[in-house]
């Protein structure tokens, strides 16, 4: 299991108030690498855009569309293929 699997998986695993408070705080942070670290997984190119906007100019959007996502499914989905 690679390194960048394996980080995600750690996230993945966590519990999900912890994925809630998380993204309350460091969501800035924390859906652009994600999106990134899922690129070098999935290699969608849709994946890694999404992630470099996220850095740059959306964050505000993915901060708030991850957190509903986390809330609801438990997961951040929308472009993180």
């Amino acid at each position: 299991m690679s390194t960048i699997s394996s980080i995600l998986k750690a996230y993945e695993d966590l519990p999900k108030i912890v994925k809630i408070v998380l993204q309350i705080f460091l969501g800035g942070l924390i859906s652009p690498i994600y999106r990134v670290l899922r690129f070098v997984i999935s290699k969608n190119i849709v994946t890694l855009v999404a992630g470099i906007l996220c850095f740059f100019f959306l964050g505000v959007v993915f901060w708030i569309i991850d957190l509903v996502t986390l809330i609801t499914k438990d997961k951040i989905t929308v472009l993180a293929d």
